[in-house]
């Protein structure tokens, strides 16, 4: 399988870290926090905590208070679809592919619910061919392009599809909780809105570098499975983020890429550049230390977290295209993400 078009797409609304905290001084439900809460929100709104800047479905910021179910399911109806055409459209345009190329086309999400599912949306939007097979993954938290991913490699190495479209969509303010659990406050300080996208296909294209995706492996903890979820309470998705989390992202990232390289015979110094999901800044230090990587190997993730925050599943989109754009020097790359479940996911390329 080749990746021969990439394609992100953010709200235009783009918001500073103190911008944030400001709105925040104007909301009703600051009042009912504790001083507890509200230092929490402080240290991680005004503090270095990796990220400068986010793009959130609200305009204005203050909308991110309302607090209604049916408020924040219309913020993903509104733009969960509309986000996943623009990043389609550019991966497309990427590619320069034809939209009557595509013969599959996987989306996946967690933090709204539509049936039909987002896939009929975008199929529309596109002008996708009428007997296009469209899949919709749910559930699968910040971890899902992963398993979209190597989805799309499955129907392709069938031989029943030649080009896939590949889209990861999350509207994070569309998921936004205030109460006093640290894990909630912080989701809501870390978390942005975006998606990204992939054409896949059986040949390389000719119009941007050889990327190939060459091997893949995943593994799900069950027994972690309650310190990275999302809940329902009052008719709202509610984020469950446990300090446990760096950790256990940084173990089983680390385990997981061991038992590829010794699969495929990789060596990790071979590995010319580490495409990884950055739940946030402490993420980023877990996976240092546990891998003992300097802090130069995971710069296009900490710049993406820099400048749009945790972007949950599209996030290594972001980051691919990041290390692309960049001139990343060629050979192996390694890409990882985490999620829910308590999964994690990797993959190696190679890039030419």
């Amino acid at each position: 399988m080749f990746i021969v078009g990439l394609g992100t797409a953010t709200p235009p609304k783009r918001y500073s870290q103190r911008e944030c905290w400001e709105a925040l001084q104007e909301a009703q439900q600051l009042s009912r926090l504790t001083n507890r809460s509200k230092a929490i929100l402080r240290k991680v709104l005004l503090g270095d905590n990796g990220i400068a800047t986010r793009h959130l479905a609200l305009d204005p910021l203050s909308d991110a208070f309302d607090l209604r179910p049916d408020a924040l399911h219309a913020r993903f109806s509104g733009h969960a679809p509309a986000l996943a055409t623009q990043a389609a459209t550019l991966a497309l345009e990427d590619a320069r592919l034809q939209v009557e190329a595509i013969d599959a086309v996987i989306v996946g999400t967690c933090t709204g619910y539509l049936c039909p599912g987002l896939t009929s949306y975008v199929s529309e939007r596109l002008g996708l061919r009428a007997d296009a097979l469209t899949l919709d993954l749910v559930g699968q938290g910040c971890g899902a392009a992963l398993p979209n991913l190597r989805t799309a490699d499955a129907l392709l190495a069938s031989g029943r599809c030649a080009n896939v479209l590949s889209v990861c969509v999350e509207v994070c303010s569309a998921a936004f909780y205030l109460d006093n659990d640290p894990g909630v406050l912080i989701s809501a300080c870390l978390f942005g809105d975006g998606a990204g996208a992939a054409v896949l296909s059986r040949a390389p294209g000719p119009n941007r570098r050889r990327v190939e995706w060459t091997a893949a492996r995943s593994i799900l903890s069950t027994d972690d499975r309650d310190y990275l979820r999302f809940d329902q309470r009052d008719g709202m998705l509610r984020n469950i983020l446990t300090r446990q989390v760096p950790a256990l992202a940084a173990k089983h990232a680390d385990r997981i890429l061991s038992e590829l390289l010794a699969q495929t015979g990789v060596s990790r110094n071979q590995i010319a550049a580490w495409i990884m999901h950055a739940g946030g800044r402490d993420v980023l230090v877990a996976m240092r230390e546990r891998m003992g990587l300097p802090e130069e190997e995971l710069r296009w993730s900490a710049a993406v977290l820099r400048e749009y925050g945790n972007l949950s599943s599209p996030f290594v989109y972001f980051v691919l295209q990041a290390a692309l754009d960049g001139k990343a020097p060629c050979g192996t790359w390694w890409m990882s993400s985490f999620g829910a479940g308590f999964s994690c996911h990797g993959a190696l390329l190679e890039v030419k």
